[in-house]
């Protein structure tokens, strides 16, 4: 277990799933200990419901949460560089966050967390896909920065 970065930026591809999540869960377990955000490849979608919804179970308001990319932190003068570790959540969002951050002396680890959308045939088979995924990030945080904070 590493110690705590002072600043994380979670990613996936659209920032309304997984990347959403992982910032939501982060500030929940580990509080101010870091700076936290998230983005995505694309910002084509609103935040996902289910994502929403699965988190309101933990305790965790995603309702309020606007998606952005990276080109989006860009044009608000939010760099990268400014991060200390960025932890991708799809391959599309590690092979964006590696090129933009090429010269920069900076961290990108991979998570690959399973994407839940599309899956699952009437509404609870979807939410136990994203319940699922939630866990997972949550279970890769724990075993990445040690126990919660209480």
């Amino acid at each position: 277990m590493d110690k705590m970065p002072a600043s994380i930026l979670f990613c996936c591809d659209h920032n309304a799933v997984r990347s959403p999540m992982a910032e939501g869960l982060m500030k929940q377990l580990y509080g101010t200990r870091s700076y936290v955000q998230s983005a995505g490849v694309r910002n084509d979608l609103e935040i996902d419901g289910f994502s929403v919804a699965v988190c309101r179970e933990l305790g965790i308001e995603l309702e309020r949460h606007r998606t952005r990319s990276f080109e989006d932190m860009r044009d608000r003068g939010e760099e990268l560089s400014g991060f200390e570790l960025i932890i991708a959540l799809s391959a599309a969002s590690r092979d964006m966050a590696e090129k933009l951050t090429r010269r920069h002396h900076l961290a990108v680890e991979h998570w690959p967390i399973i994407d839940p959308v599309g899956t699952g045939e009437n509404r609870e088979a979807k939410l136990e896909a994203y319940r699922r995924t939630r866990d997972q990030i949550r279970e890769r945080m724990i075993a990445r920065f040690g126990p919660p904070e209480r």
